[in-house]
């Protein structure tokens, strides 16, 4: 079994090997506030409450140790969708309602539908041993993850996609709604089903956390990441793209290209045959 040292030295190899502009983020849930850290960084600690995107953020950027429990967490949906706490579907769908998300009760109710269905109703239960996560950088995970989520360009995921799958397995599947992108497709989906996740940041991600306007991210369960680094640019063999990634440039260009540099290259040649004239 992988000890907390071979994530963080994977860590580290993902971060290195694909250029990353953001840390690896690891993710821990944890059953019990005495799980966290001493060290974490807990936003109510401080009169403060952030939202778990935040935390990750603070986590891949600033590379901090976040503790995010209810208290801690803003995003009231996301503390629900975590089971956290103990609300009813009814409070959840209502909350959404007042946000206006969607067209009416009834495509809420499909929208929070589509959410079950990607945790899988099945693992509800089981999301009510947990009272919040711990994120931090990967290199410097204090604890062994459940999620590991990768924030990068479209190449440095693409990269991972390959290196998941190279032995047939692994394959992200992924559904989209631009809500709770990074704390459920990130982190928790991955957890709880074991099905690496594409994650394209949401309405939260954007409005709170910072992501760039190129970001996109893979979550996957904390296991899959030592296959992502031991077949890392394996996909193609020498054909792999690699990193920085070998784009193939044209070939067979001349000068007549465009009128301007067909203009020049004869003019250059008349040049050169009246000094060879001269001579």
């Amino acid at each position: 079994m992988p000890e907390l040292a071979d994530y963080r030295k994977a860590g580290v190899e993902l971060y290195e090997k694909l250029h990353l502009a953001t840390f690896p983020v690891a993710i821990k849930y944890i059953k019990d506030e005495s799980e966290i850290p001493p060290k974490a960084v807990r936003p109510s600690q401080a009169g403060q409450k952030w939202s778990l995107c935040q935390a990750i953020t603070y986590s891949r950027r600033w590379g901090w140790t976040v503790s995010m429990t209810s208290d801690d967490n803003f995003c009231t949906p996301a503390t629900a969708s975590h089971r956290w706490v103990d609300v009813s579907a009814d409070d959840l769908l209502q909350s959404q309602l007042f946000q206006a998300w969607h067209k009416d009760a009834e495509a809420e109710k499909k929208r929070l539908r589509h959410g079950l269905d990607q945790v899988g109703e099945g693992n509800l239960p089981g999301l009510n041993q947990y009272c919040g996560l711990i994120s931090s950088p990967l290199a410097h995970a204090p604890l062994i993850p459940d999620s590991v989520v990768v924030f990068g360009n479209g190449e440095n995921i693409n990269h991972i996609i390959h290196a998941l799958t190279y032995e047939g397995e692994n394959y992200p599947t992924s559904t989209f709604e631009g809500f709770g992108e990074t704390c459920i497709k990130g982190g928790l989906v991955p957890f709880i089903t074991g099905i690496p996740q594409i994650v394209i940041p949401g309405m939260g991600d954007r409005t709170f956390s910072g992501v760039y306007d190129y970001e996109i991210a893979i979550g996957m369960p904390a296991g899959l990441l030592f296959i992502a680094v031991e077949n890392l640019f394996k996909s193609g063999g020498r054909l792999n793209l690699g990193n920085p990634v070998r784009t193939l440039l044209a070939t067979g260009i001349n000068e007549n290209i465009t009128p301007g540099f067909k203009y020049l290259r004869a003019k250059i040649d008349g040049l050169e045959k009246k000094k060879i004239k001269e001579k």
